[in-house]
């Protein structure tokens, strides 16, 4: 039987080393989190880089989503018709989609369905992301909210005052 005396030095030791080992993980991680800020704060690839004030920066802040990463999605190149974008938008959203609850109880052997809400609401976003990007290089160069003297977007337009008595 082992002395108590060497059971002893043997746990101090092992602590010691153990100790040592969480002081040095820790310092790295604040090292990393310092050098590396936009990893540990989540920020999706790109969006932190859409800082200017063009339309499709402004887009990539809205749907926090870039245009590449919506063309990877839907698996569909820059130059993509909208036909080809939504006819591929359904097929991923059928498949990720849950089935429908069977009319009778089957028996026997059932084939298992897989189905994913979080690819589906991806496919969902990556669609309106190239919606909207559609949409912006379709609009006319002036539209009324930017002719000089309109009223910013959102805001109701107001009646001219009327002159006379009612």
């Amino acid at each position: 039987m082992a002395s108590p005396k060497a059971v002893v030095q043997i746990l101090l030791t092992g602590t010691k080393i153990l100790g040592k080992a969480f002081y040095e993980a820790g310092r790295q991680a604040v090292k990393n989190a310092k050098s590396s800020p936009a990893a540990m704060g989540g920020d999706v690839a790109g969006v932190g880089h859409a800082t200017s004030g063009s339309p499709t920066d402004q887009l990539t802040r809205l749907h926090r989503m870039t245009v590449d990463e919506a063309q990877l999605i839907l698996n569909v190149k820059r130059e993509s018709p909208m036909e080809q974008i939504l006819k591929n938008y359904e097929h991923l959203f059928k498949v990720n989609s849950p089935p429908p609850p069977p009319a009778k109880p089957a028996t026997g052997k059932q084939t298992p369905s897989y189905h994913s809400h979080y690819l589906q609401s991806k496919v969902w976003r990556a669609r309106e992301r190239l919606e909207a990007e559609f949409k912006i290089g379709e609009a006319p160069a002036e539209t009324p909210a930017t002719k000089p003297g309109a009223p910013p977007s959102g805001t109701p337009p107001v009646d001219p005052p009327q002159s006379g008595t009612p």
